[in-house]
């Protein structure tokens, strides 16, 4: 159930608008289903309709005009709430709306129980699946009503709510999310044949601006230059920068003035301090070595993001809060280092996953220099000669989106989870398009047959209970091809696959095959262990052969 709370000063008007079945459609059958003394007269079972309407306004406005004779009414004196169930709940009776408006109005201090002063309220259902309490917030002592964090003490009530009357539970939050678009907002959107809001298009352009800003001095540089928004910072009379605003070029208002936004306009944490506190947070990598010997900054954020899922698994949740804003930092920057075609789906998953990136959690944004550091890197260095090492990073960005889901569901943050799992629809749909291409590549090197039949007699070795199900995967000649050349560069085929699966369980992988292929391909770009290393691995690979994941290790969402 969601609850709407609002207010106004117009008590005739909000009750005209309940009863009315003529502009509204939906208003089927309008009556009262409770109020605040239980013999309130009922317009919408009258005979004469519009005496009976008056009464009942003059009877909700009593005490307003009490106290306004005494200079104690405050200008809006109206309290309005609508309650509605999900689609797929059953249709409450009369008397089920009733106790739930009771509930309400004494759980936000309308009408607390046992209180005769309570505000006078009444509670009117127009249609099967909501009702709307209207109430004057003077009470019967002229006071007005205590209503403080009403939202919040209705939310918590309707929790409770669904749970008895076994309703659908709706996924709440932790007051973290970002500001979402007003109504006029998404409206001025549809007739200007936008998507979205203009609040949602500049809060994605700017956190790609953090994303690959180094400095305060390159973000406000990077504002100042972005097509199609309009930025302005401002100054203290020291002359240091005290904040910004961005607007859309294409929305303005009546009088053709930009609609700006300040940072925390579009969110909390988009503030210009905020943003501020997380660069500030950035080692600075030191630009002055030669490039032959700077590392490829798509195998660092790979790595990078490689060990977040790890990080994740740790005790300090302010580390993990850390790496897991630093990644939704990373798949912010994605959309601007793809082709054209996986731009969409990225968008979509870096703007779902943001939703996963906060929590009450405060983040410590140093611990996550590293992917800090490579995204940055990455930005600018030229995009990948093929798609090779983007499926790469994608294929562990899916890991770290499973492994959220996971952190978070621990937590009990239900919109976090919620927004992980959209996330991983729009990354997963990227990363297959992504890893056509070179799985199709690896393919066409398959080895040798007999080369191949030892790569299978490895399988039946390590990994037992999938190798059937590997070697009828469609990916199958791409994983033989990365255990060749991993051979090639000095590793141990039997060493490699273990390790691999040591980093995954496959028991519900959509593609094992395809899933191997990526790990082993990242653990042959590593540096070649000498013998002794090589002898001990394979030691331990003779003695222990089921050192692959248990099954109850295995995580809820595969490729």
């Amino acid at each position: 159930m969601i609850a709407k709370i609002g207010g106004g000063k117009d008590t005739a008007g909000l009750i005209r608008y309940l009863f009315d079945t003529k502009k509204a459609k939906d208003h089927t059958d309008p009556h009262l289903v409770a109020s605040w003394d239980g013999f309130t007269p009922d317009p919408g079972r009258a005979r004469d309709f519009d005496t009976t309407k008056r009464f009942l306004v003059a009877d909700l406005d009593l005490r307003v005009k009490q106290a306004r004779r005494l200079g104690r009414a405050p200008e809006k004196h109206v309290w309005h709430c609508s309650i509605r169930t999900a689609k797929t709940d059953r249709h409450l009776s009369d008397e089920e709306w009733a106790d739930i408006a009771r509930r309400i109005v004494a759980t936000t201090g309308i009408a607390p129980d046992g209180d005769p002063d309570g505000c006078r309220w009444v509670a009117v259902r127009h249609a099967p699946d909501h009702i709307h309490i209207a109430a004057t917030k003077v009470r019967a002592d002229l006071r007005t009503a205590r209503h403080w964090n009403d939202y919040l003490t209705a939310d918590r009530e309707l929790a409770a709510i669904e749970k008895e009357y076994g309703l659908f539970r709706v996924v709440r939050g932790d007051r973290t999310a970002a500001k979402r678009p007003t109504r006029a907002e998404q409206e001025k959107a549809r007739r200007n044949g936008q998507e979205k809001s203009a609040r949602e298009r500049l809060r994605a352009i700017v956190r790609t601006a953090v994303a690959a800003a180094s400095s305060m001095e390159e973000f406000i540089h990077l504002l100042s230059h972005l097509d199609g928004v309009l930025a302005e910072v401002m100054y203290f009379p020291s002359g240091d920068v005290r904040g910004y605003k961005v607007a859309a070029e294409d929305t303005t208002t009546a009088n053709n003035k930009p609609v700006w936004f300040s940072g925390s306009e579009l969110a909390l944490d988009l503030s210009f301090p905020k943003i501020r506190q997380r660069l500030d947070a950035i080692k600075q990598q030191s630009d002055d070595q030669p490039s032959q010997r700077r590392p490829n900054p798509w195998h660092q954020a790979t790595a990078a993001t490689k060990r977040i899922p790890h990080h994740l698994d740790q005790a300090d949740d302010q580390a993990s809060q850390a790496h897991l804003a630093a990644f939704g930092e990373a798949l912010n920057a994605l959309p601007l280092l793809t082709p054209p075609a996986l731009r969409p789906q990225l968008r979509e998953a870096a703007g779902a996953f943001e939703r996963a990136t906060r929590s009450r959690i405060q983040a410590e944004h140093h611990h996550a220099r590293a992917l800090r550091g490579a995204v940055r890197a990455m930005l600018r260095h030229p995009a990948p000669r093929d798609s090779t090492t983007l499926a790469m990073f994608l294929d562990a960005a899916i890991l770290v989106v499973i492994a959220a889901a996971r952190w978070h569901q621990l937590r009990h943050h239900d919109q976090q989870v919620a927004a992980a799992h959209q996330t991983l629809i729009h990354l997963q749909a990227a990363y297959n398009q992504a890893s056509a291409e070179p799985l199709a590549a690896l393919a066409s090197r398959r080895p040798p047959r007999q080369t191949v039949d030892r790569h299978i007699r490895q399988l039946r070795q390590v990994v037992p209970d999938h190798v059937d199900q590997i070697i009828e995967d469609p990916a199958f000649d791409a994983l033989t091809t990365a255990l060749a050349e991993a051979e090639k560069a000095g590793h141990n085929a039997s060493a490699v696959l273990t390790q691999a699966l040591s980093q995954r369980a496959l028991d519900n992988a959509h593609s094992p095959a395809r899933a191997l292929t990526w790990r082993i391909r990242r653990l042959a770009d590593r540096h070649v262990p000498g013998p002794r290393a090589q002898a001990a691995a394979h030691a331990h690979h003779t003695a222990a052969p089921s050192t692959a994941p248990r099954p109850e290790q295995s995580q809820t969402r595969r490729r």
